[in-house]
């Protein structure tokens, strides 16, 4: 049996953070590969500003210098709001043999009662939370918890650093700076 993270957001765009998230669990778990999922309009956020065509290339960018990286636009496919349990169904469909451990911030940990069908949900997959200083992982639904180094960093403050003409250097990968750059995102001349 396989075993295979999911690590779902919009990516817009792609950091630092999401990349050590991915590779702590990756490594605290013994996992096969991690799949990023860029979400097309997830159900608890704002639409994303930027085109998911862009956002899936920014995601690639990130990833493609790990082998256990993997890029799943499963989502991006899909008309509509980005409801887990779907992807899950969808991707048990087409994996049948593996394991999915789906990869939430402890932010999300604190979320878990309001998701779509939760409780369906929980017997369909491992949720891992990943620990934060700020979160505590108070919930009634099993998590994983895997500690992780704290690392500050957001595609909030990444948008509005680029907005504001000040360097994002060391916060996401170079390929994603080229990127932000290429399509002249958040702002940039």
């Amino acid at each position: 049996m396989k075993k295979i993270g999911l690590l779902g957001g919009t990516f817009d765009p792609p950091h630092l953070g999401h990349l050590l998230i991915a590779e702590e669990v990756y490594q605290a778990l013994q996992l096969d590969e991690v799949w990023f999922i860029p979400s097309n309009l997830p159900p608890h956020k704002q639409h994303s500003g930027t085109n998911a065509a862009i956002r899936l290339e920014m995601v690639e960018a990130a990833t493609e210098d790990n082998p256990h990286f993997r890029v799943e636009p499963i989502e991006l496919e899909r008309e509509g709001k980005s409801y887990t349990i779907e992807t899950i169904r969808l991707l048990q469909d087409r994996e049948p043999d593996t394991d999915f451990y789906f990869i939430i911030g402890a932010d999300m940990v604190e979320y878990l009662p309001k998701w779509h069908r939760i409780q369906e949900l929980t017997g369909m997959v491992h949720f891992v939370g990943v620990k934060r200083s700020d979160y505590r992982l108070d919930t009634d639904y099993p998590v994983l918890e895997i500690e992780i180094p704290g690392i500050d960093v957001s595609s909030t403050l990444i948008r509005e650093r680029t907005s504001a003409n000040h360097s994002v250097k060391y916060l996401v990968p170079d390929k994603v700076i080229n990127k932000i750059k290429e399509y002249r995102l958040y702002g940039t001349e």
